[in-house]
């Protein structure tokens, strides 16, 4: 049964596009976009992609940049439970055996028996110094990224052990693969944005609108589809005949923005290389709770029948969902408490500026999830005395977050972005520094001589869950925002 299709997927020439008109078309009723003329300028559009043909990539460069990169590749010929199977090996291995299976693939009856995709290569983590892309303007409001950059998502050693090293330390991402090779159907990690641009090759896009994601669910309601392009039993699975997909080519220098809860598959139809981006913001932020919640829900009804017995229930909720999920409500709190005193402090310095109504607009999205948050067993006050000691001071010690370093680098990270959205880059100012901060206050964007940040700091001194969050808002809206 092929997938109906009911339309291609908007085109539009990025440069004619202001930031505010990306956020009000596609950004906040979540629909997808092709950008083109984004990306001419990259580095990586030169290195990466084959001087004698355009069309190809630049396998040398990377054998000798990168060939004792330890890197994710999957084989799309090979499903393991509802995924591609994947191995570990060195980028040289991999583009051995790339350029083996081409050589293989040209004679006729001889095709390989893998089909072999490098996936969720943490190149930008890997090499800092090799500026292979700039973000453009549209996806620069990345929570997660920037968070990410200076704290741990998930602080439970035994679910991530090796949280310092670069397989878990942001969601920006390489891909490269041959003809053929492709990514099943799926919606992003934390239901988050995701970009992709291709630096070379082409790729063929079928998305599907979240109105629509129950019909790709099994008749048990338990598991989905895996493509599109399977024998679909309509008995097994009633719904798919109902779908109407969206559908684009991808050509080479193109980014498309998938936004938030779409379900997507994707095939390179070329040899491909590109870049990708999991993200969220203000703007999909609700979504990001939403499925936390759902898998929540699910990992309690996993266990339901040991609630009884077990002394420490709602941690081993937690932890199941941090399994899972890649982290748990108490690590979306953290986040989100993180992100609410960073937004605070900057829009203490500049409640007049045009960088305003973004610190605002993200503070009525942190209040507005934190307060469906008040209603979960997970955050009642029994509940949170189980959990660990440093967890519960990440969101509740105000005063001591005050005093860190990766919290001031969230901070300037956050004021930079809106500044390079806004277009006043060029006027950011680093005031003289003491120890990495400014003497009398640690915002990079402070003006002030004597601004020690005091009307910000006696508004709460402790934040000891959701209802905390809500107050310290409301009371920094009423007493010192003045927006003019």
């Amino acid at each position: 049964m092929a997938p109906t299709i009911g339309g291609e997927i908007e085109r539009v020439d990025g440069r004619d596009l202001t930031y505010d008109e990306f956020v009000e078309r596609y950004m906040k009723p979540n629909l997808p976009v092709v950008l083109t003329g984004l990306t001419d300028t990259w580095r990586s559009r030169t290195d990466w992609v084959d001087n004698s043909d355009p069309t190809k990539p630049n396998l040398s460069f990377f054998s000798s940049l990168c060939s004792s990169s330890i890197v994710q590749v999957a084989d799309c010929n090979k499903k393991e439970y509802s995924e591609q199977k994947r191995v570990e090996m060195t980028v040289e291995d991999f583009i051995r055996r790339w350029v083996e299976d081409s050589s293989n693939g040209a004679n006729p009856g001889n095709q390989p028996e893998s089909c072999q995709y490098l996936k969720d290569w943490h190149f930008v983590k890997e090499y800092p110094n090799y500026c292979a892309y700039s973000t453009p303007t549209f996806f620069m409001d990345d929570w997660l990224n920037v968070y990410l950059d200076s704290h741990i998502l998930h602080r439970d050693t035994d679910i991530c052990p090796h949280q310092n090293e670069a397989n878990c330390a942001d969601y920006r991402f390489v891909y490269m693969g041959p003809k053929g090779t492709w990514t099943p159907l799926h919606a992003d990690v934390f239901r988050s944005y995701s970009w992709s641009a291709n630096v070379c090759g082409k790729k063929h896009w079928l998305l599907l609108p979240p109105s629509q994601s129950h019909l790709l669910l099994h008749r048990n309601g338990k598991s989905s589809i895996y493509s599109v392009y399977d024998d679909i039993s309509e008995v097994q699975f009633p719904g798919f005949k109902k779908t109407v997909w969206l559908e684009c080519t991808q050509e080479s220098g193109e980014i498309i923005f998938v936004p938030s809860g779409w379900y997507h598959e994707v095939h390179n139809v070329e040899d491909t290389i590109s870049i990708n981006h999991n993200w969220f913001n203000g703007y999909n932020l609700s979504w990001v709770w939403n499925l936390l919640l759902e898998d929540y829900k699910i990992a309690k009804e996993y266990i339901e029948d040991i609630r009884d017995i077990s002394d420490d229930f709602e941690s081993l909720c937690q932890r199941n969902l941090a399994a899972n999920t890649g982290m748990n409500l108490h690590d979306f709190f953290i986040f989100i408490t993180r992100f609410a005193l960073a937004n605070i402090i900057e829009l203490h310095h500049v409640p007049n500026s045009k960088i305003a109504s973004h610190l605002v607009h993200n503070l009525t999205s942190i209040q507005d999830v934190a307060s469906k948050m008040t209603s979960q067993e997970a955050f009642s006050a029994q509940c949170l005395r189980t959990i660990t000691l440093e967890n519960y001071d990440a969101f509740s010690d105000v005063a001591n977050a005050f005093e860190e370093k990766k919290f001031h680098e969230l901070c300037e990270a956050v004021i930079k972005t809106y500044m390079s959205i806004v277009g006043e880059h060029e006027n950011f100012t680093k005031f003289e520094t003491r120890n990495g901060t400014k003497e009398s206050c640690f915002s990079v964007n402070c003006r002030k001589e004597n601004c020690n940040v005091v009307a910000v700091k006696g508004l709460v001194n402790k934040i000891s869950g959701p209802e905390d969050l809500i107050y310290l808002i409301d009371r920094f809206m009423e007493s010192t925002l003045q927006i003019q």
